[in-house]
């Protein structure tokens, strides 16, 4: 591969690399402004509601909107059998939208 290749293929995984970081900073003011603005709750709110809910660990936990601007935290937890249980939670209530999963119903705390 000729020297001119190799450096353009290098030129373009930095440009991508810098539009990824860039769209994940936008990506966190999005979500830090609709937390500042009271439109979805804090991940605190949203571990508590976990706790209280289920037994086990947060192993991953992503804040997504999607096209309609409706924000969801989605929670992978590790279940107390080692089953991994995906919780979703609306942002803006923390009320659990889904719980699926191998283990969900055992996780649930009664």
């Amino acid at each position: 591969m000729g020297y001119r290749r190799r450096l353009g293929l290098v030129v373009l995984a930095l440009v991508l690399a810098c539009a990824m970081v860039a769209r994940a900073d936008d990506d966190h003011a999005r979500a830090k402004a609709a937390r500042d603005a009271g439109e979805i709750v804090s991940l605190r709110a949203i571990l508590d509601r976990v706790e209280a809910e289920f037994t086990g660990s947060p192993v991953e936990i992503e804040l997504d909107d999607d096209d309609a601007g409706h924000w969801i935290y989605k929670v992978k937890l590790l279940a107390p059998g080692g089953a991994i249980v995906k919780l979703e939670y609306d942002a803006r209530d923390a009320k659990l939208i889904r719980a699926k999963g191998r283990g969900a119903d055992a996780a649930r705390r009664r």
